[in-house]
């Protein structure tokens, strides 16, 4: 145990980058009249305060006339860092005074707009530049309508610039986009990644008299992750169609911590084991939680009609794609290190001890609201 405790100090003395919070969103919704466009960003009150400082006071509290007296700025860092063309010809925008809103995760900042183009859109060009400076994970949620076609698309570091036909991409291309969406919500969901390692951890190993011993043959273990993937698959899926459709919506605040509680008792499980035989059925009950935190993403994006459908199926797609491929990665490389030392003791027993402090500590910030780590 001295061991353990050991090489997990160490493991948390290296910074943590991942964020404890939800990964900033801003919503960005247009909708194509002829050659006007009438818009709504919606941005988040803490983004703005960090990017423009308006708690003025410094109470830690942003009030409706702090926000109104920095109307001028926030206009500013509008204009600066969203612009709208049509076939190449740029769009002006005219913004009006702000207004407030509630989300899933917080209170934001309403600016609606409107921009007169000028001939009707074939092609609309959206450049997008908030916020990625204070937080690489930021991403903006578009979606433009014109006579009851919906489009959505994904503003990201390495994807500031979206180009739509306006006339419609049809469903192939909504999925398309998802599908990138979900592999790329794997891939920063820092907390579903430890989750998902901790029950891949004890997949090579058993364990007798206390101990934990090596497997003999790879398939058995390919057959336990199998199942426990599944489980985990088929549950996060649910809550993630149901939340998505609208049929079931919790606080962020709630889901977030209850992701992190989940993490914490999966990587303890492999200290002192009490869903062992049957971990499938922990992944599966864990797995109801984390479909709840993948639906953010296309709950608040408020997909409808045509578009609902592909970009579900596309992001649950992504999600099982990023999901398979970090078991491709690691399985064979446990299956390899299974019998040794190292992997029992440090990658299994230090290792889940390092995943339960560094989820500890996620679950406080969530749960109370506080900031212990500084990214």
């Amino acid at each position: 145990m001295r061991h353990y405790l050991l090489v997990a100090i160490v493991a948390l003395a290296i910074p943590i980058t991942a964020q404890a919070h939800k990964p900033s969103d801003s919503y960005l919704n247009l909708e194509v009249d002829g050659e006007a466009l009438h818009g709504q960003w919606d941005l988040s009150l803490r983004d703005l305060d960090r990017a423009l400082g308006l708690d003025t006071d410094g109470d830690g509290a942003i009030t409706w006339g702090e926000l109104r007296d920095r109307t001028p700025v926030i206009d500013a860092y509008v204009q600066a860092r969203l612009a709208i063309a049509s076939d190449g010809r740029g769009c002006p925008l005219r913004l009006a005074s702000p207004l407030v809103d509630r989300h899933t995760d917080g209170v934001y900042a309403v600016l609606r707009f409107s921009a007169a183009c000028p001939a009707a859109p074939g092609r609309l060009a959206v450049e997008y530049g908030a916020f990625f400076d204070l937080d690489p994970q930021h991403r903006g949620l578009l979606r433009v309508e014109r006579g009851g076609v919906l489009q959505t698309a994904i503003f990201a570091p390495d994807a500031r610039r979206q180009e739509l036909a306006v006339a419609g991409g049809g469903p192939w291309q909504t999925l398309v986009t998802y599908l990138g969406e979900g592999v790329r919500h794997i891939a920063i969901g820092y907390d579903h990644i430890l989750f998902l390692l901790s029950l891949l951890l004890p997949a090579v190993l058993f364990r007798k008299e206390g101990r934990w011993l090596a497997v003999d043959r790879l398939r058995p273990a390919c057959a336990d992750v199998l199942r426990i993937v599944t489980a985990f698959t088929a549950a996060h899926s649910v809550t993630l169609s149901l939340a998505t459709l609208g049929f079931v919506e919790l606080p962020s605040r709630w889901v977030e911590s209850a992701i992190a509680a989940s993490v914490v008792l999966a990587a303890l499980n492999n200290l002192w084991p009490i869903a062992d035989s049957r971990l499938w059925v922990a992944a599966f009950g864990f797995g109801l939680v984390h479909g709840l935190g993948f639906a953010s993403v296309l709950r608040d994006l408020g997909l409808s009609g045509g578009s609902l459908w592909p970009s579900l199926l596309g992001f649950n797609l992504g999600v099982e794609a990023g999901q398979l491929a970090i078991v491709a990665a690691f399985l064979p490389l446990a299956f390899v290190l299974r019998g040794s030392l190292f992997y029992r003791r440090y990658a299994v027993g230090a290792g889940s001890i390092a995943i339960a402090l560094v989820a500890t500590v996620w679950l406080v910030e969530r749960s109370l609201d506080v900031r212990i780590v500084t990214p």
